[in-house]
């Protein structure tokens, strides 16, 4: 691999983030425009309607949330409903073999933790490319901490 980039660095799916996000707006302004169209709802009816497609966007929008973020002390791994911060010391192996639906991270506890933030639904290449820096980087800087304690 070439050079490493600098920090701090975002991994996302861009592409799938876009997706959801732009068919969650478009799924709140058509049932909203319905709602407001339909001449025999009664306002209790028409903000039943926008509250669904509120909660619709909320869903799409939780959805687009995975990212993994490196930075000098470590890596922030945004899950759909969850978010933990690792040390650069905790990640043992960057994995993303052929079929995975995203990155798995394998944890000096004997743990594994999937990274939703590196998925290759729709672009599969930028995947790749990402787990290999997320890779990399987990390398150099394991690596690099002995060095820096024995200084």
């Amino acid at each position: 691999m070439s050079e490493l980039p600098s920090l701090p660095v975002t991994f996302r799916p861009g592409r799938t983030r876009a997706v959801l996000l732009t068919a969650g707006v478009a799924i709140f302004v058509v049932i909203t425009t319905v709602a407001m169209l339909l001449e025999q709802l009664s306002p209790g009816e028409r903000l039943s309607f926008v509250f669904t497609g509120a909660l619709l966007f909320g869903v799409l929008f939780q959805l687009s949330r995975p990212k993994v973020v490196a930075d000098e002390s470590g890596v922030t791994v945004v899950n759909i409903a969850s978010k933990r911060r690792l040390d650069w010391a905790e990640i043992i192996q960057v994995n993303l073999r052929p079929g995975d639906p995203w990155v798995f991270l394998n944890l000096s506890d004997g743990t594994s933790l999937p990274a939703l933030g590196i998925q290759p639904g729709i672009a599969k290449q930028r995947a790749i490319a990402d787990a290999r820096t997320l890779r990399a980087l987990a390398e150099a800087h394991s690596t690099a901490r002995p060095e820096e304690d024995q200084s």
